[in-house]
């Protein structure tokens, strides 16, 4: 087992403390350097970094990145919700690092979608009817996963479809 204890501290973001969201930082009691890459190819990182080696993983709208000293997940519920991920990104860490032997470590970022190619599957109306400013805006917030096509009113048909089969090549949830 290479990762057995953590000490969790959860805050709000001091930039604006009326956010509803919380934030949480583990900080580990071992070092987990070395399995980040296996971690990265097993679990599909989103960003990958190379010195000093953290991969980012984006799940639901949060991003959770793991260091080898400390884990940051953004954008949860509450205290109960960060253990949920804590537990499970431990049991992760722990068996990926038990078969690191049969896994090719990464050491790259995922493939993202292109900004552009989601924009010219969108009406580009710029309705404002996701909440966003322009259809640009909200391409961006797609291709950085924290919107998706059905957040997009006027998007249907076979341009939704379309959109919906491109993110999935990115193993983007749809």
């Amino acid at each position: 087992m290479l990762l057995k204890t953590y000490t969790k501290e959860i805050f709000r973001a001091k930039c604006n403390p009326g956010f509803q969201n919380v934030h949480c930082i583990a900080h580990l009691d071992q070092d987990i350097g070395e399995v980040i890459p296996f971690l990265n190819a097993e679990l599909g990182g989103f960003e990958y970094y190379n010195d000093p080696p953290a991969v980012t993983f984006k799940n639901q709208g949060r991003l959770i990145t793991v260091h080898p000293d400390k884990i940051a997940i953004n954008a949860l519920e509450d205290e109960a919700e960060a253990e949920k991920i804590l537990e499970w990104l431990k049991r992760e860490i722990n068996e990926t690092w038990e078969k690191r032997a049969e896994i090719t470590p990464s050491y790259k970022s995922a493939p993202r979608p292109q900004i552009i190619e989601i924009l010219k599957l969108l009406p580009k109306t710029s309705c404002r009817e996701c909440g966003q400013p322009t259809c640009m805006v909200f391409s961006t917030l797609v291709a950085e996963g924290a919107k998706g096509p059905g957040d997009c009113p006027q998007l249907i048909g076979e341009n939704k479809t379309k959109l919906d089969e491109y993110l999935n090549k990115f193993n983007f949830e749809v």
